[in-house]
């Protein structure tokens, strides 16, 4: 049994990883501020007696005895990342740097969820790890940008300079159950808008593309990244690379919910990704047979089934 710590464990991500590392056997810690994470999505593992939930603020330190840590505390849609930005890259920068020192203390070994949107809107179709990318650093993105790049560079930094044990994940758009009903991002909103039978939102023309990656498949490969030797820090996409538009992404919704909603076009945000999708050649190299899982449609299928039951209980 390992002792492993999860920060922004009760978000949307964080509370499928607790739940999967508890599943395999071992104790963890949740440490979250509630900022965008919930205590109901990891409601269901308060009885357990391995689980310990914290309400903590990664921005201060936090002292545990841990075998391993996953690093995840950050507000990851733009609606919420830029409510604070200065707050946002707080997150990022010092929640690295108490993360990191307890790594260093107590010889843990960490792993940084970092993300897609260090590469901006990419000049290079698909993505691999050493695509620098090209990102705006005083745009309205960039404290969520530059926040994850500049926490990549500290993990680096603590790895060469004090022989921490890193892995750097790059993780791109996923989703499923325990998403926020407001959280902005472009799955969760045409799901809900189609359920309540408001029009979908598509900002610019919708032939923009992302690539969809059920959470299943990303915690899958988080934990099969830090199983990985010491020789392997990464930055490893984490990723769907199944491109699609947001015109294909919306139409597909519609016909999964029977919606009779229609679709209308805003302006593009500024700095909005043109296009995204992961090389993932890495991972399925060093990751020991790792590959997504889901398909589109399953995975927005129980997705549905999530936010169905979220606006029944309102």
């Amino acid at each position: 049994m390992k002792r492993i710590l999860v920060t922004g464990g009760a978000g949307f991500i964080g509370s499928h990883l607790c739940k999967r590392l508890l599943a395999e056997g071992n104790e963890v810690i949740c440490l979250d501020n509630y900022f965008t994470g919930s205590k109901r999505n990891i409601i269901d593992l308060l009885s357990n007696p391995y689980f310990e939930l914290v309400r903590h603020d990664v921005t201060e330190p936090y002292y545990a005895e841990v075998d391993e840590i996953y690093n995840l505390a950050c507000p990851a849609s733009p609606v919420h990342y830029q409510y604070n930005p200065i707050k946002t890259i707080k997150t990022s920068v010092m929640g690295a740097i108490n993360m990191l020192g307890l790594a260093k203390r107590v010889k843990a070994k960490i792993l940084q969820a970092s993300t897609s949107e260090v590469y901006g809107d990419p000049a290079v179709h698909p993505q691999p790890e050493s695509y620098w990318g090209n990102v705006n650093p005083i745009g309205p993105r960039s404290c969520y940008d530059e926040g994850k790049r500049c926490a990549e560079t500290l993990f680096m930094d603590y790895h060469t300079q004090n022989k921490v044990a890193i892995k750097i994940a790059r993780i791109f758009n996923t989703y499923g159950p325990h998403m926020n009903i407001d959280d902005g991002r472009v799955v969760s909103n045409f799901i809900v808008q189609a359920l309540q039978g408001k029009d979908l939102t598509i900002f610019g023309d919708g032939s923009q593309t992302r690539s969809f990656q059920y959470v299943d498949d990303l915690v899958a490969g988080l934990i099969a990244l830090m199983q990985t030797d010491a020789s392997v820090t990464g930055p490893m996409n984490l990723g769907n690379p199944t491109e699609f538009t947001m015109l294909q992404l919306a139409q597909t919704i519609l016909e999964l919910t029977g919606s009779s909603s229609k679709l209308v076009f805003q302006a593009l945000p500024q700095d909005d990704p043109q296009q995204r999708r992961p090389d993932i050649g890495k991972a399925r190299e060093l990751l020991d047979g790792w590959e997504p899982q889901v398909g589109l449609k399953q995975g927005l299928q129980q997705s549905i089934t999530y936010f169905e039951n979220v606006l029944s209980a309102q």
